[in-house]
This record gives structure tokens, C-alpha cells and sequence, in this order.
């Protein structure tokens, strides 16, 4: 029987290229991403496969806009099997959503916060639920409490890193709250992958990237393993995972306490600001 998978940032890069092992084995994909056109031209290329694929167009960097997502494809999907949750855009220079978050925060952390929990029921209602969160876990950029969206001292590289470490913490809080419950919650880390290296660079920065594109290996190399994930969840409510394997969420860097904390003050950034 098809199975239902969404994916955000699903016409670029790692996303689309596992929404073609999807839809072509014959599964349902909901992309979700910025650009129609790209969004079509996945949904004609799946009309040829065995399965299907539907396209959301959102700006995932509003809240508003991440609650919409999950309030459509729950309203239009009975369950959802996997939830993969790749999207990010690179900003050189601190840039502040209409609802007043830090660019990277909204999209890289707040929307993978808050369509996890807004498809949870559909997921329940799924047999062996998934969320797979691409962000790269283990990093140790140190936190800083009293500045979670850089306003003091802004540098991309480091809102990027940081903001990966608050993927960690959601991980354990989800993994916390509901692990008694079906769903597993899995971060992954790809290494450096042809994306798309979606961002608004300097020249620096941009010569910088374009040295790792030339580098990097094919976003069809970084499919199977998120394909295993996805077909065979691990027992664990919470477990991560490279190229090469396993990844120790056993230590600090996936400290309950910092989880707690993140999320009371990620709970109240919510409420003060879009409610």
C-alpha cells in the first residue's frame, strides 16, 4: 500500500532527490518549498512514476505560514508515514521575518519545531512514523542564553551552527515528550552534499561555496540511507546518524536540561509574537 511522506525543501538538493526514490517506488510526496516552478516540475516528473507527488508552496520562515502546511496536509491526508524536514537558507547578513524572528531561526529551527508537532496526530495514525530532521547533529557550537538569534553579533556561519545544536535539543524534547507514542524522531547528518546551497552569500562567502559544490558528492549518494530511516525507524525515540552510522546522543550536547530550557524559551518567543 503507498505510503504518504512530506517533504520541506523537497525541490532541491537531498529533499527532491529522496522524493524520486519515493514517488517512483510508488509512494504520495507533499513538496514543500518556495518556487512553483520547481514544485511542478517534480509533480510532472512524478506523473510518470508509479506514485504521485502533490507541491505546497510556502515560506516556511513565517510560523503563520509553517501552521498553514500542517493544517492542509493534515486536512488532507488521513495518516502521514515520514516526515523529512530539510529546509535551509544560508543568510550572510542577519535578516529579521515580518514576525520578528532571526531568519535562520525560523526556518532552520522554529518551522521544524512546529510542523513536527502540528503533523504529530496525523503521524500517530500512521504505522512505524518517522520525522527524519536533516541538520547535522553533534555540533558543539556553544550556545548563548541570553542571545539565541544572534542580535548581538551576527555571523551567518555560526547562526547556521548554532541553530543546527537547537534542531539537537527539539530531537530530545520530542523524543521526551512522546516517545511512549509511535513516532520516531531521527537526526541525520549528510556531510558536505551538492544541494542546492540555497543562501544570500558576499563574494566570499559565495567562492567559498562554490569550492565545497565542486567537492561535494551527489545528493543521490545522501537517498539510501535516509530511504533506510524512513522504511525502518529506529527503536529508540531518539537516535541519530551520519554517512558512516551512528551518532552518540548519549552526552551533553543532547543535555535534557539545555532541551528544557530551549523549549520554555522557545514557548514563550511563540506566544509573544504570533501567539
Amino acid at each position: 500500500m503507498p505510503k504518504t511522506y512530506v517533504i520541506t525543501g523537497g525541490t532541491d538538493g537531498i529533499g527532491a532527490a529522496v522524493a524520486r526514490a519515493l514517488f517512483r517506488r510508488g509512494d504520495h510526496v507533499v513538496l514543500v518549498g518556495t518556487d512553483p516552478v520547481k514544485g511542478d516540475r517534480l509533480v510532472r516528473e512524478a506523473g510518470d512514476a508509479r506514485g504521485s507527488a502533490s507541491f505546497l508552496s510556502a515560506d516556511l520562515s513565517l510560523v503563520s505560514e509553517t501552521r498553514r502546511v500542517a493544517r492542509e496536509v493534515a486536512g488532507a491526508h488521513a495518516a502521514v508515514d515520514g516526515l523529512l524536514l530539510c529546509a535551509r537558507f544560508f543568510q550572510t547578513r542577519r535578516r529579521v521575518t515580518s514576525e520578528g524572528f532571526e531568519h535562520n531561526f525560523a526556518l532552520f529551527y522554529l518551522s521544524r519545531l512546529v510542523l513536527g508537532y502540528g503533523l504529530l496526530g496525523s503521524l500517530e495514525r500512521a504505522d512505524g512514523p518517522v520525522i527524519v530532521n536533516v541538520a547535522g547533529p553533534g555540533g558543539d557550537t556553544p550556545i548563548d542564553w541570553d542571545d539565541l538569534q544572534s542580535a548581538r553579533e551576527y555571523d551567518g556561519v555560526r547562526a547556521m551552527f548554532v541553530t543546527g545544536r537547537f534542531n539537537d535539543l527539539l530531537g530530545v524534547t520530542f523524543a521526551e515528550r512522546h516517545g511512549a507514542g509511535p513516532v520516531r524522531y531521527v537526526l541525520f547528518q549528510p556531510g558536505t552534499t551538492a544541494t542546492g546551497f540555497a543562501g544570500d552569500y558576499d563574494p566570499p562567502t559565495r567562492r567559498f561555496v562554490e569550492r565545497q559544490r565542486a567537492q561535494a558528492k551527489p545528493a543521490a549518494v545522501v537517498a539510501p540511507p535516509i530511504l533506510r530511516l524512513l522504511d525502518h525507524p529506529p527503536a529508540e525515540p531518539l537516535s541519530a546518524f551520519g554517512m558512516d552510522g551512528r551518532i552518540d546522543v548519549r552526552n551533553e550536547l543532547f543535555s535534557s536540561a539545555a532541551a528544557a530550557r530551549l523549549a520554555a524559551a522557545t514557548e514563550d518567543l511563540l506566544a509573544s509574537r504570533v501567539g
